[in-house]
């Protein structure tokens, strides 16, 4: 899906269509390392970006001709007629996520096949022209009337790549009309709350590559759905870098960057101007104290982890005994949300439209594995006893766990950089886990130990870290 076309990402701009406010910081050439550190703990998400992470699970749904076809990727001169999900039913999807813990959900309106799931009037390749419902179906309608309904949150993917338009590699061309796509895509279907892009990109008939205008899409994005956040070729929320669910053991959502507009940069303005990303975004360090030395500015741009619940991304029926189990999305859970991350796990419906028997199973798995680990915090009402980079707890009597929860305040920033976590064992205090950045959340597995009092001591921190919540819980079988 993403990864081969990803580094494309490397060239893009940051816009200034991001709402102005401290998740952008400028560098000023006097600022020296003590400011520049200072300055990193103090980015902060703008709301939309908060609420994103807040979510912590979303999941994609990929459908589409593909479906039948039996192919990953389309070349846009697909048999139309062969569309025809006779149960169709984006009510079961949405409600088959919800009931796995998910909060918001992504539909393919159009693949890199061009086809669109919507009843566009600027191309001919869409669901009007298929035996569903005799051409006068809308999926994309049928799916967000469902968030709506469910109060589930509502995203679209629309493939910048297009392999059915005549226009794709007319640049100007085809920029318009996907400016016409997403208009009809944002101002047809109620509250949009993300918008999805990845960065695959290729030669048209004319046998040039197009050229994205990624800026004027923004733009149009923040003016018919400002609440919206745009993933992942886009100024909110960034790809982690692979499709294995999993996500960095470091993973910094204030990144370093550069500025094409030097006198916006001094004049600390996120209003007016542009910015591209340091290095290469799939690297291990992205935010270390050695990478914010290089940056001219510092911004909020957090991570999203994509997976899906099987091998392929569009549904397969030999791929019906390839479904992840509990288990493995419980890891994916620990992966990605546990290491500062969104999950975006993708459950793509069958020929039928309907998400299948194997996939609900092993989400209804899921969902018992996270109440049975997650369901009862074993440090609630624990006595806290705090100073400035330690936290000590004492709990009401002797408890065993397995697994510790850790949650940075990001409102105010991320801070932490290294920390450790101990337990008192007969008198002495034995370490039990550590690791580097926490962010919104960090989640680590360990032996099970038996113990009254706990504490976390903070080794280094960029300013007074601010720790939100600490959780001990026992693993569910």
């Amino acid at each position: 899906m993403t990864k081969i076309y990803y580094m494309a990402l490397l060239g893009l701009v940051f816009s200034g269509v991001n709402a102005p406010g401290q998740n952008y910081v400028a560098i000023l050439p006097t600022d020296g390392p003590a400011d520049i550190i200072r300055k990193a703990a103090q980015v902060t998400p703008s709301p939309r970006q908060l609420r994103w992470q807040q979510l912590e699970l979303t999941a994609f749904f990929h459908f589409g001709i593909n479906t039948f076809t039996d192919r990953e990727w389309g070349d846009g001169k697909e048999d139309l007629s062969l569309f025809n999900p006779a149960q169709l039913d984006a009510r079961q999807w949405v409600r088959v996520a919800k009931q796995a813990g998910i909060r918001q959900v992504i539909l393919t309106a159009k693949h890199h096949d061009g086809f669109c799931l919507w009843p566009s009037k600027y191309t001919d390749h869409t669901i009007a022209h298929t035996p569903y419902k005799n051409g006068h179906g809308d999926i994309v309608k049928e799916f967000a009337d469902a968030c709506h309904e469910y109060g589930m949150g509502l995203g679209l993917y629309l493939s910048p790549w297009d392999r059915n338009s005549p226009s794709y590699g007319d640049s100007a061309k085809y920029n318009t009309l996907f400016l016409d796509w997403l208009t009809e895509l944002l101002s047809q279907y109620g509250q949009v709350d993300e918008v999805w892009f990845d960065g695959a990109n290729g030669e048209g008939p004319n046998g040039k590559k197009q050229v994205y205008a990624f800026e004027a899409w923004y733009h149009l994005i923040r003016r018919l759905q400002p609440q919206a956040v745009i993933a992942i070729m886009g100024p909110d929320v960034r790809w982690v870098g692979t499709e294995t669910g999993q996500g960095r053991l470091t993973e910094w959502s204030v990144l370093p960057v550069n500025a094409r507009q030097e006198e916006s940069i001094a004049a600390n303005s996120q209003k007016d101007q542009t910015f591209a990303p340091l290095g290469d975004l799939m690297d291990q360090d992205l935010g270390s104290r050695e990478q914010l030395m290089k940056a001219k500015g510092l911004i909020w741009y957090p991570a999203e982890t994509d997976v899906s619940i099987r091998p392929g991304w569009f549904y397969h029926a030999k791929e019906d005994s390839l479904v992840r189990p509990p288990s493995g999305l419980m890891d994916l859970y620990f992966t990605s949300v546990g290491r500062n991350s969104v999950l975006l796990l993708n459950i793509p419906p069958n020929r039928q439209g309907l998400i299948s028997d194997a996939d609900i199973r092993s989400l209804r798995g899921w969902r018992g594995l996270m109440k049975g680990t997650f369901g009862v915090d074993l440090a609630t009402g624990a006595v806290m006893k705090r100073d400035t980079m330690m936290i000590g707890m004492t709990l009401d009597k002797e408890k065993t766990f397995d697994v510790l929860s850790l949650q940075e305040d990001i409102r105010v920033g991320q801070r932490v950089e290294r920390w450790v976590f101990d337990v008192e064992d007969h008198g002495d205090w034995k370490e039990v886990a550590s690791g580097t950045t926490i962010g919104y959340k960090r989640l680590l597995r360990f032996p099970p130990v038996t113990a009254r009092r706990a504490r976390l001591r903070i080794l280094s921190s960029r300013l007074d870290p601010v720790i939100s919540r600490i959780g001990l819980y026992k693993m569910a079988e």
